[in-house]
């Protein structure tokens, strides 16, 4: 008896540590889209002058599925390609993470790699430009990485159901690594043209505590701005375009950018 009591434990344990039995998926749940629809945008510099194009596009898929495609760059010189896909959850009242990828060139138009995360397959990857694997990463079974659909992710925040948020962030410089995030209303406001509200939401590494707060003065300032009367209610972010590179605002078509007030 002794013996087939270990059998089956051991039976067991194979199941339950077999990758087949676990399915990974992302544990964050995203608001569903308010629209489908492609957003025309354009790249300003530091100085808030027009550097070039850019769109944002929301679009559902034959198979119900949501795509996010996002560019931005320089013209003619360097930018950086999003994209993000996104199953539907509770009859399309949420959005869970397929998948997320961003490609990088540099101010010559040479590419400069590809980042990669596959929620279903819970594995994360660098990739060199010719497509050739530099590292991977196995995620956590429950993850939290959010790299792309940040315009859903921090909606909560925008309509002020929560007061921070905490997700994860996939990063390929320096080696293959996650990094615990967090996001938090930094202004709630009247527009600068009187009527138009205006909500910037500020995000940044999390090390906890007070060491997040001195940290705030030493990381990029990565920000997003939201008017959450319209339906889409994203406005702009500011971002750099690939690691080291140079940090641009992304404006929706329309919004001139003073609108988004100081910086």
């Amino acid at each position: 008896m002794t013996g087939l009591r270990l059998a089956l434990a051991c039976a067991l344990g194979a199941m339950l540590s077999s990758p087949a039995a676990v399915r990974a998926e992302s544990q964050l749940v995203l608001d569903y889209p308010p629209s489908f629809e492609t957003v025309p945008a354009a790249t300003y510099d530091e100085d808030r002058q027009r550097i070039g194009g850019a769109h944002l596009v929301v679009e559902k898929l034959e198979d119900g599925n949501v795509r996010m495609i996002a560019e931005s760059g320089f013209d003619g010189g360097a930018r950086n390609v999003v994209q993000a896909l996104l199953e539907p959850v509770d009859v399309d009242k949420g959005l869970r993470l397929l998948q997320q990828e961003s490609r990088s060139f540099d101010a010559g138009g040479q590419p400069l790699g590809v980042l990669s995360i596959d929620h279903r397959a819970g594995t994360a990857s660098c990739r060199r430009p010719d497509g050739s694997l530099v590292e991977t990463l196995d995620l956590p079974v429950d993850d939290r990485v959010a790299n792309v659909p940040l315009n859903l992710l921090f909606l909560p925040l925008v309509h002020g159901d929560t007061d921070k948020m905490n997700y994860q962030v996939f990063l390929c410089r320096g080696g293959a690594r996650l990094m615990d995030f967090e996001a938090w209303v930094a202004r709630r406001e009247r527009g600068s043209n009187g009527h138009d509200p205006l909500v910037e939401v500020r995000y940044g590494p999390d090390f906890g505590g007070l060491m997040s707060i001195v940290a705030q003065n030493f990381v990029p300032n990565f920000a997003v701005w939201f008017d959450p009367k319209r339906v889409n209610p994203w406005l702009a972010h500011r971002i750099p375009l690939y690691a080291k590179g140079p940090e641009v605002l992304v404006i929706r078509e329309g919004i001139p950018p003073g609108e988004l007030g100081p910086d």
